[in-house]
This record gives C-alpha cells, structure tokens and sequence, in this order.
C-alpha cells in the first residue's frame, strides 16, 4: 500500500507535460476540405482536456479516441474534426493539463 502511495504523489508531484502536434490529414489550402488534426501525447497524469478552436471558438463536432498509456504510463490522445480553411481564420488546439492551459496554432503549410 505505502509504494502505491508512493507512486501517486510522485505522478502528481512531477507531472509529465503533454507534446503537442497540430497538422491537417492534407495539405492546407484555402477553401479545401480537410481534417484538423491534434495529437497529443507523452503526458502524465492523465487529466487533460483537448479543444479544437477556430477563431477561439470550440469547434463542437470533434472526435475523440479514447486515451491509451504506454508501458511507462505516459499518456496519448488525438483529437480531430473535419473543417474548411478560410483566410483570416486562426485554427488551434488549447490543451489544458493540469494548471498549464496553451494554445498550438495549426500552420497551413505543415
């Protein structure tokens, strides 16, 4: 019991920041549908919320996959929505994982 213990202080004592990658399933171009894709991964604990914004607005229609671990019990996490790029429009992915909130803008030429 106290070694469980132990293990669970240490995971939120030193939490594992998440790595971010934000890319589309194709090339970006204007006015082209597409997928927004947000992967995340490497991260622990494993509370951690993924929002796909446009415009810093939740894009609603986002998939999930459910969150998986590997062996060292880091986390993965892929959130994706179809879109249709428009000039002017600023695409991201905000992931909030524990008190760290940031936003990764996704570039179209990635």
């Amino acid at each position: 019991c106290t070694l469980f213990l132990s293990n669970v202080q240490f995971c939120y004592i030193n939490p594992t920041p998440p790595k971010v990658q934000v890319y589309s399933r194709n090339p970006g171009e204007l006015d082209q549908m597409n997928t927004l894709i947000c992967h995340v991964s490497g991260f622990h604990p494993p509370d951690i919320t993924i929002q796909l914004m446009v415009d810093e607005v939740e894009v609603r229609n986002a998939n999930q996959t459910d969150l998986a671990f590997g062996e060292n019990w880091h986390f993965h996490l892929t959130k994706s929505a179809t879109f249709t790029p428009k000039s002017g429009q600023k695409y991201s992915c905000k992931v909030t994982h524990g008190r760290s909130v940031n936003d990764y803008a996704w570039e179209p030429n990635m």
